[in-house]
């Protein structure tokens, strides 16, 4: 290689590396705008003038940015909203003296701010910050796996190792994909076969379907609770015919076998057990009820 050429080389190598940094569309150029805000006060109408100018010319690239998080559970007007705000703060704190472009300090604000705005906001139960690392880590893996599975689901021991976490962690991360959206308690979970003469299913199943039904005993539970050391002090006797009759649910007539006395004299011991006992809860109650205070002479 002659001397022009390895200078012309040099020329071309050089220039490459020296090439400007590509910027989008929507990558104004306010420098100037910048300096000028910068010998502005704080408080100052053309400061806000020229700080409202600098928003509007780098809106479409806070548009941008938030239109990377559409379709995901959120309207892009407000994803648009969001990224409008953080870029009015990135605007407001710039500082152009400490050497960087507007661009790269705004852009990890915005996205800061959307994300921020789809951890607090969009998930409808509250679930710690860390169990939603987890999730969009799982998440992220699950997609790249599926691209190279041939449409198959990977399993825990995959995504563990591919997203470098525990499969303890693994797991709670792919719990936490379902918790972001809640379902109506009237959506369906599946149906059963066959259907109506019109073809819809007769027989589907809600999620309130599944839920466990009320458990009526828990009612009594309270009224035991609260009859218990009234029930202790009772005659041996008498505490056993209460324990027979509302505890085993047992009858006068069933009792009266038992016992070898009649349905009568049964229906007295009871009568005389509840008396007793509604006599004492009363007084405990009159004794913890706080003093009226004297009424004061006319």
């Amino acid at each position: 290689m002659d001397a022009a050429s390895a200078a012309a080389a040099t020329e071309g190598t050089t220039t490459a590396s020296h090439a400007p940094r590509r910027t989008h569309h929507d990558a104004p150029d306010t420098a100037a705008d910048f300096a000028e805000l910068v010998k502005l006060p704080e408080g100052c109408p053309e400061r806000q003038r020229l700080q409202d100018c600098v928003v509007t010319a780098w809106l479409p690239m806070a548009h941008r940015l938030a239109r990377k998080f559409r379709n995901r559970g959120e309207s892009l007007e407000d994803l648009e909203q969001v990224a409008a705000l953080a870029l009015v703060k990135s605007v407001e704190r710039y500082d152009p003296a400490r050497g960087n472009a507007f661009e790269t300090f705004a852009i990890p604000t915005i996205y800061g701010e959307l994300k921020r705005h789809f951890r607090d906001n969009m998930w409808e139960i509250h679930v710690p910050r860390r169990v939603q690392d987890l999730r969009n880590r799982v998440r992220a893996s699950m997609r790249e796996l599926e691209l190279t599975s041939s449409g198959r689901s990977p399993t825990v021991a995959e995504l563990a190792a591919h997203s470098g976490l525990s499969e303890e962690d693994t797991l709670t991360g792919m719990e936490a994909l379902q918790c972001f959206n809640s379902l109506s308690l009237d959506a369906p979970v599946s149906s059963e076969a066959g259907g109506g003469g019109d073809g819809t299913s007769d027989g589907a199943i809600c999620l309130m379907d599944t839920l466990s039904s009320d458990e009526n005993g828990y009612d009594h539970v309270v009224d035991r609770e609260a009859v218990r050391s009234c029930l202790c002090r009772l005659p041996e006797r008498e505490q056993r015919l209460l324990y027979l009759r509302f505890f085993r649910e047992l009858t006068q007539s069933q009792i009266a076998s038992r016992l070898g006395v009649s349905q009568m004299h049964v229906s007295r011991l009871l009568a005389a057990a509840c008396r007793r006992v509604r006599e004492e809860i009363e007084e405990e109650r009159d004794e913890e009820a706080p003093a009226k205070p004297p009424r004061a002479a006319a």
